[in-house]
């Protein structure tokens, strides 16, 4: 649940809808955000499997690990380097900062926790990486002590494991 300023509103995606439209990340037109949410949507699928990992009882963990890193690296990584080469600026959409940038920058993150060479083979995206970490509100959030949370330790996964399986 997401209550900002009053507004209260559940499921995940309309209050990524809600904060992307507040804080105008949602692309300044029906076109952009059109691709917006075709970009998010293709992303969710890679972002569950990794989300997923690190919660998997070990036996599970070694056969999904092949599967989630072909995913991102046959799969997804190559459209989202033929789409930053297409469109030719920094950004996924336009020529600012949005929902699509966002999260395709935490799916890398995430990735690389897993395969800290994921983008090897994937300039463009190794480019996006580091230029949209260094923007000044993001950079912020990525160091140490910010809210965001790495993966689960081995020492919390049995703890996790009782509670789900």
């Amino acid at each position: 649940i997401l209550d900002m300023q009053g507004v209260v509103v559940c499921e995940t995606h309309a209050g990524l809808n809600y904060i992307s439209t507040k804080y105008n990340l949602y692309g300044k037109d029906m076109k952009e955000r059109a691709l917006i949410d075709m970009y998010v949507e293709g992303m969710f699928d890679l972002n569950e499997l990794l989300m997923k990992y690190g919660y998997l009882p070990p036996g599970k963990r070694d056969e999904n690990f092949a599967n989630m890193m072909d995913k991102a690296e046959n799969r997804y990584f190559p459209v989202f380097e033929k789409v930053l080469k297409d469109h030719g600026n920094d950004f996924l959409v336009g020529n600012q900062l949005s929902r699509a940038d966002v999260q395709l920058l935490e799916i890398i993150l995430m990735a690389e926790e897993c395969k800290p060479d994921i983008l090897a083979k994937f300039p463009l995206l190794q480019s996006f990486k580091a230029r949209i970490s260094n923007i000044p509100t993001i950079k912020k959030f990525l160091q140490p002590g910010s809210q965001r949370k790495p993966l689960i330790t081995e020492e919390e996964l049995p703890k996790v494991i009782k509670i789900f399986y």
